[in-house]
């Protein structure tokens, strides 16, 4: 009887831990598949989240000038695949929205996707789309108006760029910009007033450097740049 009692409750005990719902900072999006006009994205949320049956995730994807280059309702499905037409010279913006109201759970995603060429063998280059920043999920449960969400947001493009970099927000003005080498040293700063502002990296190594753009409400966004 004993023995019985101890399995039934380890029994128990697995169960709760494996339906334990999983914190949206432990979700990021990943490029499954990739092609200069095609994409596949994984939301690993419909895994972590239970019950599966329950989890919609809405996704949009923008331009570097906010025009919806694809968005889609998906039911209980992990991959969203799209085709496109921008250049791998810009950047595209992603927005994933996780609800499960079974779990009472809502879990945004935003990430930027970019056109990133690795060197495996010296001289062969290779080329796909992967996400710039790693981004993982904020928990926005008790967000009102879920559907009305419009977090603050900075445009970066072209990225990567040999000289002039393009900085614009959707609302609001940018109040300031910082850029930060590879040390993290500051090595250019400006107060604006202004919805865009070109900057100039022409004259920086190549490599990557931190960005810091600030909107009137002096919220962050944190942006890396690619100089060719």
């Amino acid at each position: 009887m004993k023995k019985f009692l101890f399995t039934l409750i380890v029994g128990l005990g697995l169960t709760q831990i494996t339906q334990a719902q999983v914190s949206c900072g432990m979700m990021n999006l990943v490029v499954n598949v990739s092609d200069t006009g095609l994409i596949k994205l994984y939301h690993p949320g419909n895994y972590l989240t239970w019950p599966q049956s329950e989890n919609i995730i809405v996704w949009k994807i923008t331009d570097s000038q906010g025009n919806i280059v694809a968005d889609d309702s998906l039911i209980n499905n992990s991959d969203f695949l799209f085709y496109h037409n921008i250049l791998v010279t810009d950047t595209m913006n992603v927005t994933a929205l996780l609800t499960n109201d079974s779990a009472g759970i809502a879990c945004l995603i935003e990430d930027q996707l970019y056109w990133e060429v690795t060197e495996p063998i010296p001289g062969t280059f290779i080329g796909r789309w992967e996400f710039l920043h790693g981004n993982v999920g904020v928990d926005v449960t008790n967000t009102l108006n879920i559907g009305d969400i419009e977090p603050f947001t900075a445009s970066v493009y072209p990225n990567p760029s040999n000289d002039l970099v393009n900085i614009s927000l959707k609302e609001g003005q940018i109040l300031k910009i910082e850029l930060f080498n590879m040390t993290g040293r500051l090595i250019f700063e400006q107060d604006l007033n202004s919805k865009t502002y070109t900057l100039n990296i022409g004259d920086y190594p190549s490599g990557i450097y931190h960005m810091r753009v600030f909107n009137q409400n002096n919220d962050i966004v944190k942006i890396k740049v690619y100089k060719k």
